[in-house]
């Protein structure tokens, strides 16, 4: 087995992630900005890690983009966003991304918010997300939690979330 993990962080979340997957598979963590520094004939197993948002995963189009030079190589990919995992929402986005993407196992770990570190639009949709989630009257327990996490920046990543992506890694060892 032969992994490489390349990743698109925004706030940190993911390259955190990256980092923990990479130290316990032994493998480079390279930051999307330097994927054409990587010669992906050398690995035989790609893992894209991204951040959420708005429903999406960022650089998905460029991911979808490269599955024909990766024919025969397993592929991963790993959503990492600001809800905790177990979300109802997010068990059907990442059953989206792999009906999508035949073959490519999706995962989704939960890293949080830091304000101080997005962009102006980023930053200001957050904000107006929750002042509309917290104008809203009557409020499911997740919306609820939800408000009340979004108003500040928060951390809720943790290194023992990669253990089902790890697994799968290491269950496709020849």
């Amino acid at each position: 087995m032969k992994p490489v993990i390349l990743y698109c962080s925004q706030t940190g979340f993911t390259k955190q992630y990256a980092v923990w997957m990479a130290e316990e598979l032994s493998c480079p963590a390279v930051p999307f900005e330097k994927r054409n520094t990587v010669d992906f004939s050398r690995y035989d197993t790609i893992l894209f890690g991204s951040w959420c948002h708005g429903g999406r995963l960022k650089r998905m189009k460029w991911f979808r983009g490269m599955l024909p030079e990766w024919k025969g190589k397993r592929k991963l990919l790993f959503a990492v966003g600001a809800s905790p995992a177990g979300n109802r929402g997010i068990e059907e986005f990442l059953k989206g991304l792999e009906a999508q993407e035949e073959g490519i196992q999706a995962f989704y770990l939960p890293g949080g918010l830091r304000y101080e570190q997005m962009g102006a639009v980023s930053r200001a949709m957050m904000k107006l997300f929750s002042f509309m989630i917290g104008r809203k009257r009557e409020k499911t327990p997740e919306e609820e939690n939800m408000a009340r996490m979004i108003r500040r920046s928060y951390d809720i990543s943790d290194r023992a979330c990669t253990a089902p992506i790890l697994e799968a890694v290491r269950k496709g060892e020849t």
